[in-house]
């Protein structure tokens, strides 16, 4: 009875550690990020590191730290870096763009279908479920100077026997990379858009109808300005994920002819693996990421303003 009367009297002890809520978001969250830390930190920061050295795969035992050395080779010194990155710039600006014009035009009319909506969703997406080696390889079949698609189809139109080289010259190279790219990536721009037009409010558009607006004034001062948040982050998610066209552009040409299709994922392969200077195409691909950085903010800034100026019209 005594030992009963005693544990009541006795305080209890705190815990060391108290649990509150405002840690629980923070516990929760804690194994993905460090899960993330493991699988994508520690490699970024240790190729980080090796794009300060001399690191090739001939001399991995005797490495040696040179700092900027070869970012400065490379903006500088390197004869192919600044046509290879406008190249890319180049192909990316016409791809998004022509993707986006597409897709806004394939969203507006699924947004208005009244029937089929979902079998014509299922049929646009198919593109986006093969791989894109597997594209390469069908685009490389399509524009084969000698058995290719496209250039029977043009003789049995016009007759005309001289094959077109699509994939050996350099102009037109670049041009089929684009329609392969075009063609495997339209589809997601068209699903976002779509998306976007859909939750639209109707509101705007009824008193638009009573002013007498046209269709084509109420696109574009309703429409669009509405949607632009959908397509600056559409676009900026095209931008970054236009990497894939590394194996399309590797299967279709190669970069080749002597380069003229070479885009910055493609030249960082041939320089770490074919020229095995690896520490010099570690240090290309953080240049890439360090421009990519800087056009994301910039889109990401435009999706801001534009959400800033629909709250203010509201």
């Amino acid at each position: 009875m005594t030992d009963a009367i005693s544990s009541k009297t006795l305080p209890r002890r705190k815990p060391s550690f108290q649990f509150s809520e405002k840690h629980l978001p923070i516990a929760m969250v804690m194994p993905s990020l460090i899960i993330i830390l493991l699988v994508v930190g520690v490699p970024m920061a240790y190729s980080l590191y090796l794009s300060f050295t001399d690191f090739t795969f001939t001399t991995a035992k005797n490495v040696h730290f040179i700092g900027l050395e070869n970012y400065y080779t490379l903006l500088f010194k390197d004869e192919l870096f600044w046509p290879v990155f406008g190249r890319t710039i180049l192909f990316t600006t016409i791809a998004v763009n022509v993707e986006f014009l597409l897709g806004l035009g394939i969203a507006q009319l699924m947004a208005r279908a009244v029937r089929g909506q979902s079998l014509a969703r299922t049929l646009m997406m198919m593109p986006m479920m093969f791989a894109p080696i597997l594209i390469g390889l069908q685009f490389k079949w399509f524009f084969n100077a000698e058995i290719g698609l496209v250039n029977n189809i043009l003789y049995a139109i016009t007759g005309q026997q001289q094959n077109i080289p699509w994939l050996i010259d350099g102009k037109l190279g670049f041009i089929t990379l684009l329609v392969a790219e075009i063609w495997m990536s339209t589809p997601f721009m068209a699903i976002i858009l779509e998306a976007g037009l859909l939750s639209l409010p109707t509101d705007p558009f009824e008193a638009a109808d009573i002013d007498g607006a046209s269709g084509w004034q109420k696109f574009q001062l309703i429409t669009l300005p509405l949607l632009m948040p959908f397509v600056y982050t559409a676009m900026a998610i095209r931008s970054l994920d236009i990497a894939r066209a590394y194996d399309v552009v590797n299967i279709m040409t190669g970069g080749g002819p002597g380069n003229r299709t070479e885009l910055m994922w493609t030249y960082v392969n041939r320089l770490a693996f074919g020229g095995q200077q690896f520490a010099m195409g570690t240090a290309m691909s953080y240049i890439t990421v360090i421009f990519s950085f800087i056009f994301t903010y910039m889109l990401f800034q435009n999706v801001l303003k534009s959400r800033w100026a629909g709250d203010m019209e509201e």
